[in-house]
C-alpha cells in the first residue's frame, strides 16, 4: 500500500492531482478487496465518481484545445488521451454487482449515490464492451502524429461517452 501512495504522491506533484486522486481511489479500493474485506459501497461508487470526474477534466482539456478559439498542443492532448484511456480500462471494475443501488425517486446524495442504470448490469458485457471501445479511441488519439488525426478520434470518444451515458445513466 505504501508504494501505492507513493506513487499517487509523485502524480500530484507532478501536476496530475486528479490522475492522482483517481490513482488513489482505485488503490484503496483494491487493496481493501486484496485484503479479504468489500468495501462499503458507498464508498466504491465515491470512487467510481471521482474516477469519472478525472476522465471528465482530461476531456474538457482536450475539447478546450479543440474549441474554435483554442490551441491544440498536441503533445499535451495526447497526454490527456493516454489519461482518459488508462481511467476507462480501470472503469467497468468499478461496478461490483452490489453497488446497484439505483430507485426510482430516491433522494440521492450526489457523492455516494449511484446514478448508473441497473442496465449496467444486466447488459455488463455491453457496458464492459463500450468502456473497452472508448478506451481504444483514447489510446489510438494518444498515438496520433498529427492534429488532422487527433481531432476525428476525440469526437469519436465524446460521442461514445455520450452514448454511454445515454444507455447506462439514470436522470430522474
Amino acid at each position: 500500500m505504501r508504494f501505492r501512495l507513493d506513487i499517487a504522491g509523485a502524480l500530484a506533484r507532478a501536476g496530475g492531482r486528479a490522475v492522482a486522486a483517481a490513482v488513489l481511489a482505485v488503490v484503496v479500493l483494491a487493496d481493501t478487496a486484496a485484503l479479504g474485506q468489500e468495501p462499503p459501497s458507498k464508498d466504491t461508487i465515491f470512487a467510481r465518481k471521482i474516477l469519472m470526474g478525472a476522465i471528465d477534466m482530461n476531456m474538457d482539456e482536450i475539447e478546450t484545445m479543440l474549441a474554435p478559439e483554442g490551441k491544440l498542443e498536441l503533445a499535451d492532448g495526447q497526454e490527456h488521451a493516454e489519461t482518459i484511456s488508462t481511467m476507462l480500462m480501470a472503469f467497468p471494475h468499478m461496478f461490483p454487482p452490489r453497488t446497484n443501488q439505483w430507485k426510482l425517486g430516491a433522494d440521492r446524495d450526489p457523492a455516494t449515490d449511484t446514478f448508473a442504470s441497473p442496465a449496467v448490469w444486466s447488459n455488463f458485457a455491453d457496458f464492459y464492451q463500450r468502456a473497452t471501445t472508448a478506451s481504444k479511441l483514447a489510446f489510438d488519439a494518444s498515438r496520433a502524429k498529427r492534429a488532422a488525426d487527433f481531432k476525428p478520434l476525440i469526437a469519436q470518444l465524446r460521442a461514445a461517452c455520450n452514448a454511454c451515458h445515454a444507455v447506462y445513466m439514470k436522470i430522474d
